[in-house]
């Protein structure tokens, strides 16, 4: 499976994740395990990860980079503009995958 762009809303112990799958335009969203969390991005190609900055979010990233993603940190001002209906996880995520594309920053 070939991802290009994945949102991320991470918390304690579950990470919600949301893409769009390049090859059938399916929307995927999918809550991952903290103990599997890196696994899943392991395997797949480079792709561009968007995160709410953060405490968390910044080792996130650097993990992400050693793996050979690009990934966009953004403002929670900047995610919320993006995430529509009431907040929750995967509203964020689906937010934070939208804000990551977003050409206005």
């Amino acid at each position: 499976m070939k991802h290009t762009t994945v949102g991320i809303d991470i918390a304690k112990r579950v990470f919600q994740l949301h893409w769009v799958d390049v090859e059938t335009g399916k929307v995927n969203s999918l809550q991952i395990k903290r103990e599997k969390f890196l696994d899943f991005f392991i395997n797949l190609e480079p792709c561009l990860i968007g995160m709410e900055a953060c405490s968390g979010s910044q080792h996130w990233a650097r993990e992400f980079m050693k793996l050979g993603h690009q990934v966009k940190l953004m403002t929670g001002k900047l995610v919320k503009s993006f995430v529509m209906g009431n907040k929750g996880d995967v509203a964020d995520a689906e937010g934070n995958l939208d804000s990551s594309t977003a050409t206005r920053y």
